[in-house]
């Protein structure tokens, strides 16, 4: 995690969002279904819930837990389909690891379902997967981005470090069908990578770079599902739209601490907002026990939770398309 001091509440300025709501103390119900992928750090786990009820072991939908050390505070997930394997979930841990898990109709699944991993250090946050090259992209706020390069498409374990670039404190990175770009983000800038080559002669090379200003700490980068010429972005103090096209940025909420902001094609969003405090007698502080939801017209609606008090870091579509 990136170890900034928190606030507690945030500036609850921009959609409407009064700080009783960011902080998990509103309820309701979602007017859409889909799937959400969160990054769960006190029981470890990469835990599926559906958006239209009540989160408990009862409507959990799938699960990785990898255990401990070099897999412990997971970071970030995104499912992808691949034509071998069909759905795989991509993981990484602040421990150190990144790794390609493949999904069955197991609802709880493990390190035996690991594909592939790589323990590239430097605190990996966030992972994603080139199309019809089957490389990986791992974005770790030691300021690097780490390329990865197959000799065979269908086999993940043959994935090979093939290029390191370095990225001040990059954070997120999200691959684009619509340009066909690698997108990242880190300290003052989004940077957008053209591909070249296949196997592990594929490399990355930086086509555009966009600042997001000189003290924006970048941290989380998801797609749009709203708006394909968009991608949605968190800084320390802001939550943000890019145009792929246009490259301008803009600003949807003055709110501190938003970890993660993904969208829905109905319209609502959810994000999760650290809340400065630490639960369970841990250190964890960037975390908080709600996911909050917004409705269509940016109006915190409700929020979603555990019984036994989850530290909820990222939360995120589980949706394999990239816009």
């Amino acid at each position: 995690m990136r170890r900034r001091t928190v606030l507690k509440t945030g500036a609850a300025a921009a959609l409407g969002v009064p700080a009783a709501a960011l902080l998990g103390q509103a309820a309701g119900h979602a007017a859409a279904s889909y799937d959400v992928a969160v990054c769960e750090q006190y029981k470890n786990q990469i835990q599926v819930y559906p958006s239209d009820s009540d989160w408990s072991p009862s409507t959990l939908k799938w699960s990785f837990s990898p255990g401990a050390g070099a897999w412990s505070n997971l970071s970030d997930v995104k499912f992808r389909n691949t034509s071998a394997f069909g759905e795989v979930a991509l993981v990484t841990a602040s421990g150190g690891k990144a790794g390609i898990v493949n999904v069955t109709d197991e609802v709880e699944q493990e390190l035996n379902d690991v594909l592939w991993s790589a323990t590239p250090g430097g605190n990996p946050h966030a992972i994603e997967r080139i199309p019809n090259i089957g490389a990986i992209v791992v974005a770790t706020t030691g300021g690097h981005l780490y390329l990865y390069g197959p000799t065979a498409i269908s086999d993940p374990s043959t994935l090979a470090l093939v290029q390191t670039i370095a990225f001040p404190a990059v954070h997120g990175v999200w691959y684009d069908d619509v340009t066909g770009m690698v997108w990242a983000i880190g300290d003052g800038y989004v940077k957008a990578f053209t591909v070249s080559g296949t196997y592990r002669a594929t490399r990355l090379a930086v086509n555009t770079t966009i600042s997001i200003g000189s003290t924006s700490h970048g941290h989380s980068l998801d797609a749009c599902y709203t708006d394909p010429d968009l991608l949605l972005a968190s800084d320390g103090t802001r939550v943000l739209t890019i145009s792929k096209s246009t490259h301008a940025v803009t600003q949807l909420s003055a709110t501190v601490g938003v970890k993660s902001y993904s969208r829905d094609v109905s319209g609502e969003a959810f994000w999760v907002q650290a809340t400065g405090s630490t639960y369970h007698g841990d250190t964890r502080n960037w975390v908080n026990p709600n996911v909050q939801f917004f409705d269509a017209t940016g109006a915190a609606s409700f929020t979603r939770g555990l019984s036994y008090g989850a530290e909820f870091y990222k939360a995120r579509l589980r949706n394999v398309n990239f816009h």
